[in-house]
Formats: structure tokens, C-alpha cells, sequence
């Protein structure tokens, strides 16, 4: 079967992948209408295409935080790579390397952060954090991945506890037993594995604004907020010293309800007025969707389920061949819109349907 869209991997990591994986990577919260939103909000946006403007030449290279990458799609944190090939997030840090850009790795990796680093040497790779109740635990994750190279940290704002994925709850969705969340391996008392691995409310629901500072005292690490959905979350972001926020509904998994990414990234754009770096995920599922997203002010996005399909596919050469299919997806769309480089493509691009 010719893999010609990201669809094509969807389609085989559904057939393919054991039920219980597939669901689980699936699942948004409750009804799915935020994560399906995801996706439909993209078809509301229109391009205003402008012609005779030499396109024979094309750069799709940009710059996040200081660092170039290939171009303005990354990676986005994800769970349990494991569950989609065997040599889980190790190959995924492989495929970031060699097409470019950059890999957020997660702290529920099934491989180590050591493992993520030795992979792929002198990649590109920032650690996402989720703060647990053992604030040691948090500490040293963070201190280990700087001594490990990573080049910076992303704090997940939106998970004090757990969505309700019905999926999931129907499954009975653990971890197998030979699979294991490394970074986290005797970091908790107890056997109990009911919550995706981890004993039940280890995550810390009482972590505020001030545990930015808090982090700050920890590392030299640029620090990224993701899971920021509105003006005043974004103000709040900038006035306690972040530099990028990541617009995020955790792939609708959250709080069913929430807005489409892309339509809450206007709001975050404006509030921010330039201080700090605005990206995206959710729904990217055309190379025309990171063109709409960057028009609408997004330096850069990342996948999410779209990687993992990849990796369902042929491990790091899946995930290559899906990078690539969107680098060659985006260079087609501003091309054909009249963008010959990242600096060209401004709001004047699109406009929202009336329909």
C-alpha cells in the first residue's frame, strides 16, 4: 500500500495496532468533540493565495528558541512509544535527528532519558515535565535531562488529574508487563499500577504560577508552557518569565469542550504581542495545516498521534516517512500560496469561512 497522506498511517496503525494500544492513543475525553474539533476547525480556514511571486526557490527553515530546524513541525510529547514499536521513543528520537527538527520527549517515555540522548547524539531534544507530588522526583528529571544535553524544558499545564477516556476505563488500559515508564522506574511506593502506570494521584494537583520560579531555580533550561488556551493564561505565561508557550488541549484528551487549537491560538498570538514564542499542536494533519497555523501566528507545531502512527508503520522509518510527506506537503502549500519562506507567510494569508 503507497503511504501518500498521514491518513495512510492512520488507517494502518488502526488496523494493526493491538485494540487496547490503538484506543489508547485514540482516546480523547468524554465525547472526543474537542479532539474531533481539533481537526474540523482547520477546514473553516481559508487561503488567500497570491500569484506571480516566484516560488522557484524555497526555504522552509525557521528558527525555535535560538535553534534551527529543517522545518516548523516538530514533535510533540506523547506516552508509551513503546506501544507502537518495539524500540519506542529511541526511534523516534532517531527519525527527529535525521529529518531536523525537534523531539519533545515525555516523562512517561518507555525508554529512558539516557536511552532518548545515547539514540540519537547531538539532537535536537527538549524534556516535557509533568510535576508529581514527589517534588524530588520532578527535580532530578529536570537536572538530568540538562546534564544530558537537552535544550529545553516543557512543563504540561493541563493534566492535575487525568481526563476521563472511556476507552480506557472500558479497556481496563495498563501498561504490559514487560514495558515500563523508565524515568519513573521506584520513584512511587507501592505496586499499584491503576493510572497509566503510575500509582492513582501521583501527579501534583496543587501546582501554580509560582512553580515556574520554582523551576527556574532548578535549571538554565528556556522553559516552555504547554497546555495554554486562553489571553489571560498567555499574559500570566509572559509575566512569569517562560520563554514559548505551546497552545494545547492535550489532543482533546482533557477537557472535552475546549477550543480547537488553532482557534484559540488567535487569542494566545495577540496577548503575547511578539514577547515570547507562540507554537501549536492538535490536528495537524496536512502540510496546509502548519501553513494556516504559522499564518495565524504559530513559529512552530508539533504532531502528536500523527508520530505514533509512523512509528506503528516502521518504527523510525515510518516517522521519517511522515515528516517527510508533511515538509513535502508544506513546501507544496506555500509554494502554490506564494511564500517562498518562513518570513513571508503573514496573517494576510488566510482568512476564517463564513460558513
Amino acid at each position: 500500500m503507497a503511504m501518500v497522506c498521514l491518513l495512510d498511517f492512520e488507517a494502518y496503525a488502526e488496523k494493526y495496532l493491538p485494540k487496547m494500544a490503538w484506543d489508547f492513543f485514540a482516546a480523547g475525553a468524554d465525547e472526543c468533540s474537542t479532539r474531533d474539533e481539533n481537526i474540523l476547525a482547520y477546514k473553516r480556514i481559508r487561503f488567500r493565495p497570491r500569484m506571480l511571486r516566484d516560488v522557484s526557490m524555497l526555504d522552509t527553515r525557521t528558527k525555535i528558541l535560538g535553534t534551527e530546524i529543517s522545518f516548523p513541525v516538530g514533535i510533540a510529547p506523547t506516552g508509551f512509544h513503546q506501544l507502537a514499536w518495539p524500540d519506542g521513543e529511541k526511534s523516534t528520537a532517531r527519525a527527529a535527528k535525521a529529518m531536523g527538527t525537534c523531539y519533545i520527549a515525555s516523562t512517561y517515555s518507555t525508554c529512558s532519558l539516557e536511552e532518548i540522548a545515547a539514540a540519537a547524539p547531538g539532537g535536537f531534544r527538549w524534556f516535557q515535565l509533568y510535576i508529581h507530588r514527589n517534588r524530588a522526583v520532578s527535580k532530578q528529571l529536570v537536572q538530568q535531562a540538562e546534564a544530558l544535553g537537552f535544550q529545553g524544558l516543557v512543563l504540561t499545564a493541563d493534566l492535575p488529574y487525568t481526563g476521563k477516556r472511556r476507552n480506557d476505563v472500558r479497556n481496563g488500559f495498563q501498561l504490559p508487563p514487560h514495558m515500563k515508564l523508565k524515568n519513573l522506574e521506584g520513584a512511587f511506593e507501592g505496586n499499584d499500577q491503576s493510572e497509566y502506570g503510575l500509582p492513582p494521584n501521583s501527579l501534583d494537583p496543587s501546582v501554580t504560577w509560582d512553580d515556574i520560579y520554582w523551576l527556574r531555580s532548578l535549571t538554565h533550561l528556556p522553559i516552555v508552557i504547554k497546555g495554554i488556551l486562553t489571553k489571560e493564561d498567555a499574559e500570566l505565561a509572559v509575566r512569569h518569565g517562560v520563554q514559548g508557550i505551546i497552545v494545547s488541549n492535550h489532543g482533546g484528551r482533557q477537557l472535552d469542550g475546549a477550543p480547537a487549537t488553532i482557534d484559540a491560538l488567535v487569542e494566545v498570538v495577540e496577548a503575547v504581542r511578539g514577547r515570547v514564542e507562540v507554537y501549536l499542536d492538535g490536528g495537524i494533519r496536512k502540510g496546509s495545516d502548519v501553513l494556516k497555523a504559522l499564518a495565524l501566528g504559530a513559529k512552530c507545531v508539533f504532531i502528536g498521534r500523527p508520530a505514533l502512527w509512523g512509528l506503528a508503520y516502521k518504527g523510525e522509518e515510518g516517522l521519517q516517512d511522515v515528516l517527510r510527506i508533511l515538509h513535502d506537503e508544506f513546501r507544496l502549500s506555500m509554494a502554490l500560496a506564494g511564500c517562498a519562506s518562513i518570513s513571508e507567510i503573514g496573517q494576510d494569508l488566510v482568512q476564517f469561512s463564513k460558513l
